[in-house]
C-alpha cells in the first residue's frame, strides 16, 4: 500500500474506519501527514514519508485558500483542486477516439451524431462522478477497492484485466503519434522517441502537482481541433438545428450501428476509472473537496465534448466525397488539406499527436497505480524513484514496450486498432459493475452515499454502457449478426 495512506492492516488494528485517519485529524487533514507504524520498532512509532510530507504541502495551500473569502479565494481553491477530471476527460479523447470522430463525420456529416455525442459525454459524466466520490471517501484506488471488499481473486482479475486493455490501447496511442507526425514527414523511430522523452520529461519532478500542471499544459492542445473546424467554415444554422432536433437521422445500417457504439466506447473506458480515481487519492482530496471534483469532471467534459464535436465538424466537408474505413490520421489531414489548407491540416495532425502522446501518458500511469494498489507497493507521483521503483518501472516498460511495437515492419496497423477496441469494449461491463456495487457501499462511502435518483441515473448508464460495449464486441466479433440491419 502506498505511503502516503494508513495501511489497511494498521487501521483495523487501530479500530480506524478507512475514511478516518489517526491521531484525531479531522476531515479537512485526514490525507497529510499520513502515517504508518514503523516496522521493527516500538508500537506507537510512526514513519513519515516523502510523499506524506509532499501531499502535505499541497493540502496546507488548500487550507490556506479556504480561509480566505471573495471570488479571488474561490477561482485560487478551484486552480488547486482541479486536474484529474480534465485530464481523464482529455485523455479519453485519445487517438482512436478522434479517429472514430472524424469518421463520423467524414461518413455521415452534421446531423444525428452531433447531439448523440453530447449524450455520450453526459453518460461519462455520470460515471466518472462516483470515481471522485469513491477516491474522496475511501482514500483507496479503485484497483485497490476492488481486493479489499471483493477479495483477492477480484483484485488481481481487475488488475490483469486493466493491465492488457491499458497495454494494447497504448500501441494505438503511439500508431497516431507515428501517423500524425508522419504527415511532418517525421521518421517513424523519431516520433516514437519524440513521444516517449515527453512522457518522461512529465516524471521529473517527483510530483503529482507538478506532472499534473504540465499533462493538462499539454491535453489543453486537444482544443486545437476547434479551430480546424472554424477553418472549414460550418453552416452554423444545420448545426445548431442538428442539435436540436437529432436530423438528419443516418439511415439504419450495419455501418450506421458500428459508428454509434463505437462513438459510446470512444467516450468511457476502463482506464478512466482507475486513473480518475487513484489520482483524486494521489492528490490528497478529501470529502470536502467533493464539489470541486464534480466541477473538474464536468469542466473535462464540457472541454472533451467540444474537441469531439468540433473534430467531427472540421470532417464533415468530406461527407460523399471519400470513404474513411481505414484511415488513419495522416490520411485525414491530407483528405483535408484541400478544404481547409497547409496549416488546417498540419493543427489536425498536431492535434491527432497531443491526443496520443497525453493518452499515453495518463493510461502508463492507470497501469502503474492499479499494479501498486493491488500488489501494495508504494504508488504515488510524488514518490522519488529510489522509493518507488515498482511503480515507475512498471509506467515507463508499459510506454517503452507499446512504443517498440508500433516500430515493427509490417504491423497491420489498422488491424491492431480494431482488436484493441474490441478488448477494451469487452472490459468495460465488469468494471462498470465494480464501480456501481462500491459507490453504494455503505460501510465505505459514509455520508457521500448516492440518493435514489442519482443511483436510478447511474444505474441506468451502466446498463446502457454494458450494453453497447457487448454489442459493440459482437459487431466486431461477428459483424454478420448485424448484417440484417437496413437489408446489409
Amino acid at each position: 500500500m502506498s505511503g502516503g495512506r494508513l495501511t489497511h492492516e494498521y487501521e483495523k488494528s487501530a479500530g480506524i474506519p478507512p475514511s478516518e485517519h489517526a491521531f484525531g485529524m479531522s476531515a479537512e487533514t485526514q490525507s497529510e501527514p499520513n502515517v504508518r507504524p514503523a516496522t521493527g520498532g516500538v508500537s506507537d512509532a510512526v514513519v513519515v514519508t516523502h510523499e506524506d510530507i509532499d501531499r502535505a504541502r499541497d493540502r496546507a495551500r488548500v487550507r490556506l485558500a479556504r480561509r480566505g473569502s471573495g471570488l479571488r479565494s474561490r477561482m485560487w481553491l478551484l486552480w488547486l483542486l482541479i486536474g484529474p477530471g480534465i485530464l481523464v476527460m482529455l485523455g479519453e479523447n485519445d487517438g482512436p477516439s478522434m479517429l472514430s470522430y472524424a469518421a463520423t463525420g467524414a461518413r455521415f456529416g452534421i446531423g444525428f451524431f452531433i447531439p448523440f455525442v453530447v449524450l455520450t459525454f453526459v453518460m461519462a459524466l455520470v460515471v466518472q462522478e462516483m470515481t471522485v466520490r469513491l477516491g474522496a471517501a475511501t482514500h483507496r484506488g479503485h484497483a485497490e477497492l476492488i481486493f479489499e471488499r471483493f477479495g483477492p481473486f477480484w483484485g488481481w482479475f481487475s488488475m490483469i484485466d486493466l493491465g492488457i486493455g491499458n497495454f494494447l490501447t497504448l500501441i494505438t496511442e503511439f500508431i497516431a503519434i507515428r501517423a500524425g507526425l508522419g504527415f511532418f514527414g517525421v521518421p517513424a523511430w523519431a516520433a516514437i522517441l519524440l513521444a516517449l522523452a515527453v512522457l518522461y520529461s512529465a516524471l521529473l519532478s517527483h510530483r503529482y502537482w507538478t506532472w499534473e500542471r504540465l499533462t493538462l499544459a499539454a491535453a489543453a492542445f486537444n482544443l486545437v481541433f476547434i479551430p480546424v473546424a472554424l477553418m472549414a467554415h460550418p453552416h452554423w444554422g444545420g448545426l445548431g438545428h442538428a442539435l436540436v432536433t437529432w436530423k438528419p437521422m443516418p439511415s439504419l445500417s450495419k455501418d450506421t450501428v458500428m459508428i454509434v457504439l463505437s462513438d459510446i466506447g470512444a467516450t468511457v473506458t476502463p482506464w478512466m476509472l482507475f486513473f480518475q480515481q487513484s489520482a483524486t487519492v494521489d492528490k490528497g482530496m478529501t470529502t470536502k473537496d467533493i464539489h470541486f471534483g464534480r466541477i473538474d469532471t464536468v469542466l473535462g467534459a464540457a472541454l472533451a465534448a467540444l474537441a469531439a464535436l468540433a473534430t467531427i465538424v472540421a470532417t464533415a466537408p468530406l461527407f460523399h466525397r471519400i470513404t474513411a474505413d481505414n484511415f488513419e490520421a495522416a490520411q485525414f489531414a491530407q483528405a483535408l488539406q484541400p478544404v481547409i489548407g497547409r496549416i488546417g491540416a498540419s493543427l489536425f495532425a498536431l492535434g491527432m499527436v497531443e491526443a496520443g502522446i497525453v493518452a499515453a501518458i495518463t493510461i502508463s500511469t492507470s497501469s502503474a497505480y492499479a499494479f501498486g494498489e493491488v500488489s501494495r507497493q508504494p504508488h504515488s507521483l510524488n514518490l522519488p524513484v529510489s522509493e518507488g521503483k515498482p511503480f515507475y518501472a512498471v509506467l515507463c516498460l508499459c510506454a517503452a514496450a507499446a512504443a517498440g511495437i508500433v516500430l515493427i515492419p509490417g504491423l497491420p496497423l489498422v488491424f491492431v486498432v480494431l482488436v484493441v477496441n474490441v478488448v477494451a469494449v469487452l472490459a468495460m461491463p465488469p468494471a462498470l459493475v465494480f464501480l456501481y456495487l462500491l459507490v453504494n457501499d455503505k460501510e465505505i462511502m459514509s455520508g457521500v452515499k448516492s440518493p435514489r435518483w442519482a443511483n436510478a441515473l447511474a444505474a441506468g448508464v451502466v446498463v446502457l454502457l454494458t450494453a453497447a460495449g457487448l454489442l459493440y464486441g459482437l459487431s466486431v466479433v461477428a459483424p454478420q449478426a448485424f448484417a440484417w440491419l437496413g437489408g446489409k
